[in-house]
C-alpha cells in the first residue's frame, strides 16, 4: 500500500493519503507548531479474519511443554488456575525457603539451579515436591532432599512437606534460572 504524506503548512496538520481504497479510522494528534487538535485519516484493512484464523490455529496447535519450574516468574505462578490465592501466598514462602539450601559443590541454591520439578500443594497445606540433583552419582543424593523438606516445613503454613527424588528428565543447565546462570557467568 501507498501512502503519502503532506504538512499543511499552514496549520501544522499532517494529512495521510492512500492510492488504494480501504477503510477509514480517525486519530487525533496535536501539532507541535500551534497544539490545534487536528484529525488524522488513516488508511487500514477492513476486519480480514486474520484475528479469527490465528486463534483458530492457537486453539488447535500441540500445547507447549511447560516452563521449568525455575523460569516461572511470580505472574506465571499467579496465573496458575489451580491454587486458591492463600495456596498461591504459601508456595511463594516454600520456594524462599528452597532458596536456601544451596548445592554444596556449586554456589547456587537448587531452586534457581533447576533441580526443583514441581512444589504441589493439596487443601490440608501439604507440600510434595520433585526434585533431582545434578548428577545421579551426586555425593549428597541421600541428604539434600532431607534438608529441602526441612526446611520447607519452616514455613508456618506448611502443615508437612514431602521431596521425592526423580531422575526422569534428566537435569541439564538449561533448566537453570538467568539469575544461577548470570552467577556461575554463562551469560
Amino acid at each position: 500500500m501507498l501512502v503519502k504524506q503532506t504538512r499543511n503548512r499552514k496549520r501544522g496538520s499532517l494529512r495521510f493519503a492512500s492510492s488504494e481504497s480501504l477503510a477509514i479510522s480517525r486519530a487525533f494528534i496535536v501539532s507541535n507548531e500551534d497544539k490545534h487538535h487536528d484529525a488524522v485519516h488513516l488508511n487500514v484493512l477492513p476486519h480480514s479474519g486474520k484475528v479469527d484464523e490465528l486463534k483458530r490455529e492457537l486453539a488447535s496447535s500441540a500445547p507447549q511443554p511447560p516452563k521449568p519450574l525455575s523460569h516461572q516468574t511470580v505472574v506465571d505462578r499467579a496465573l496458575d488456575p489451580r491454587r486458591t490465592p492463600e495456596q498461591k501466598k504459601i508456595v511463594e514462602k516454600v520456594i524462599e525457603a528452597i532458596r536456601q539450601v544451596y548445592d554444596p559443590e556449586i554456589p547456587v541454591n537448587v531452586y534457581d539451579l533447576g533441580l526443583i520439578y514441581s512444589i504441589d500443594i493439596n487443601p490440608e497445606n501439604e507440600i510434595d515436591v520433585k526434585m533431582t540433583l545434578t548428577a545421579p552419582g551426586c555425593p549428597v543424593a541421600g541428604s539434600l532432599p532431607g534438608e529441602v523438606e526441612r526446611r520447607i516445613e519452616t514455613v508456618d503454613e506448611v502443615k508437612s512437606a514431602r521431596v521425592e527424588l526423580v531422575w526422569d528428565p534428566p537435569w541439564t543447565k538449561e533448566r537453570m534460572s538467568e539469575v544461577a546462570q548470570l552467577e556461575l557467568g554463562f551469560l
